[in-house]
């Protein structure tokens, strides 16, 4: 079975909200709430991987010193098994902004669970949850 590797990070403002995106239609998985990242490129650490999706995805820049490596996700779908760490991150330049149709909602730590989530992510909110 095929190892992909994602990188995700917890994006959390001064008010100890979560930024959550929703998959866009004619994605996998559209409809559903995830954390902002995006697939590890060959050659590429998941720490670069995230700040090159944040500033794709977002619009927002962020330094390595910066993404607290938090928990890791390891989820058998049918076609794939999902490996991903997740970063916890306090400190960005700019405003996040839906640049890939997405919609993004910013959601405390208690409310997670209100989110339909890909299976993969469903495991790591109980340990934001605890950790905030």
């Amino acid at each position: 079975m095929k190892v992909v590797l994602v990188s995700a990070v917890a994006l959390i403002d001064r008010d100890g909200r979560i930024l959550l995106a929703q998959r866009p239609e004619g994605k996998s998985m559209a409809g559903l709430w995830e954390f902002p990242g995006g697939k590890v490129e060959p050659g590429e650490t998941p720490e670069a991987a995230l700040i090159r999706e944040l500033d794709e995805e977002l619009g927002i820049n962020t330094w390595e010193s910066c993404l607290a490596p938090l928990t890791f996700a390891s989820h058998s779908y049918d076609d794939f098994h999902l490996l991903m760490p997740l970063f916890a991150c306090r400190k960005w330049d700019g405003v996040p902004r839906a640049k890939e149709g997405q919609v993004l909602k910013w959601a405390r730590a208690n409310e997670l669970r209100d989110y339909p989530m890909p299976p993969a992510d469903i495991p790591l909110i109980p340990i934001l949850r605890d950790w905030l």
